[in-house]
């Protein structure tokens, strides 16, 4: 499958949506928006569909059009990206309806869901690709394409802590500064600045947090009555898991959080270092994601969570 592929997909669709993976972050939304400001480049509109996201996410150019759902049945084409999986897409119902699909992703668990799939696991961000992509279809930057694409970038790399970045990278990020891009404002709004939602619900994590297999395994956890108490909103558990993966001899850090008004069943983000790879363990319990960064969907009570997730990642350290 070449990008040529892609191209002809997009020119011949006269309906396109843009989906994306559930508690979209900032490669999420991020890539989405970039996606449809390519898209007007080359004379095509498209619907972005995100049911909910992080108010952070609302300085984005472009972000006031994003919609929750559409009166849309059957589009001509949907295009799916930053999600590894079909499962963890919201808006399904809008891709799997679709005459043509198309999925973008740079997660190396993608199981390929689209009819034409372009995914690049070496990739540190979506938007990455994206800026990749406009390159080959000849779309110029913008200064707001860039702010989108920059998103992404900062939000995914950690604001570039993470493995995976690449001189790539660094080559996109000198063009964007280039064409009046600000990164120091989109650091400071995605990275830096905490709601008060998240704070409080930092101190409830760090009340919690315990240290297990001798330090090199953290664990963490919130519920619903937590997210109720502190009025949370989308995006507010972001940088959670983070805490416990800071502590010195830590190299697997969990953090659980309680599916929404359903008892036992529990969302699960991973964090690691350099030996373990969590995405690996996520996909024995159905998900995926990253070898750093990874996530699940595990059902049973939190104790029953967290031990069949210590057992599993033993086995990795052992």
């Amino acid at each position: 499958m070449t990008l040529d592929e892609i191209l002809i997909e997009i020119k011949k669709a006269e309906s396109i949506v843009i989906v994306t993976h559930e508690s979209p972050d900032g490669d999420a939304v991020g890539s989405s928006l970039a996606m449809k400001l390519m898209l007007k480049q080359i004379g095509k509109d498209a619907d972005v569909i995100i049911p909910e996201y992080s108010k952070m996410y609302k300085f984005l150019p472009l972000a006031e059009e994003i919609k929750e759902s559409s009166s849309v049945e059957k589009y001509d084409l949907a295009i799916s990206l930053d999600c590894a999986n079909i499962k963890r897409l919201m808006g399904a119902e809008y891709f799997e309806n679709a005459k043509s699909t198309i999925v973008i992703d740079h997660h190396g668990s993608n199981n390929m869901y689209g009819d034409l799939n372009y995914v690049n696991p070496v990739s540190p961000a979506c938007c990455e690709i994206l800026a990749s992509i406009a390159e080959y279809f000849e779309i110029p930057i913008s200064k707001d394409l860039g702010t989108c694409i920059m998103t992404g970038i900062i939000t995914d790399t950690g604001g570039f802590r993470h493995d995976g970045i690449t001189p790539d990278t660094f080559e996109y990020t000198a063009e964007l500064i280039r064409l009046g891009v600000n990164i120091p404002d989109i650091y400071k709004r995605t990275l830096r600045t905490k709601t008060k939602a998240n704070f409080e619900l930092t101190k409830r994590v760090i009340d919690r947090l315990e240290l297990l297999e001798d330090g090199k395994i953290s664990f963490t956890y919130i519920n619903n009555q937590d997210e109720i108490d502190v009025n949370s909103q989308p995006g507010d558990h972001e940088g959670l898991v983070d805490i416990g993966k800071d502590i010195e001899g830590v190299e697997v850090s969990i953090f659980v959080r309680q599916k929404k008004d359903v008892e036992n069943v529990y969302k699960v983000s991973l964090r690691s270092e350099d030996n373990i790879n969590v995405s690996d363990i996520c996909l024995v319990f159905g998900g995926g994601g990253h070898a750093r960064a990874a996530g699940a969907v595990v059902q049973g009570s939190l104790e029953e969570v967290k031990e069949k997730l210590v057992k599993e990642i033993k086995k990795w350290m052992d």
